[in-house]
């Protein structure tokens, strides 16, 4: 029973995807981008997701909606005004470099979010992953200190909150 509510709990989002990026809603794309969904989730469930419990909480999608606005319209307009200055402002200063930043999350989609988050950030890029000691390495246009409380405040704490609570 588990396994057909995890398939279809994942069918639904991709078929909505389907219907969005397909830009019709003839009979014949409802019927195959149910049926493709359907075959996907078949062939992906088992692989992507371990606990479907984790699916039907929707608190956790009302969170992954809170951080995607609050990601998109706060966290990247700061970051982009940052980088925009530096480019018109050939004289201010820039120290780049690369730092360690700690997480503490367990699971790899988390940790997967945290690193691209970071990345899909003007400024900062992820470029290594220490699973054993628990540190991203990540490339930063303007370093402010080395010491790994500070990297992790400057850099992901935001980031982990919002992963922690939607995939831990």
């Amino acid at each position: 029973m588990a396994n057909y509510v995890k398939i279809v709990l994942i069918a639904i989002p991709l078929f909505i995807l389907y219907l969005i990026f397909a830009g019709t809603f003839s009979i014949e794309d409802v019927v195959f981008g149910a049926l493709a969904s359907l075959l996907v989730s078949t062939l992906i469930s088992e692989v992507l997701v371990k606990r479907h419990r984790k699916l039907t909480e929707l608190n956790r999608l009302a969170i992954l909606i809170k951080y995607f606005f609050h990601y998109i319209t706060v966290i990247e307009f700061r970051a982009h005004t940052d980088v925009i200055k530096r480019i018109f402002s050939p004289k201010m200063p820039i120290n780049p470099g690369i730092v360690k930043v700690p997480y503490h999350v367990e699971t790899d989609y988390a940790l997967v979010t945290i690193a691209n988050s970071i990345t899909n950030t003007p400024g900062t890029v992820t470029v290594d992953v220490d699973k054993e000691k628990k540190k991203l390495f990540v490339h930063w246009i303007d370093v402010k200190g080395i010491d790994e409380k500070l990297t992790y405040e400057k850099i992901s704490k935001t980031f982990e909150e919002y992963a922690k609570k939607i995939f831990d």
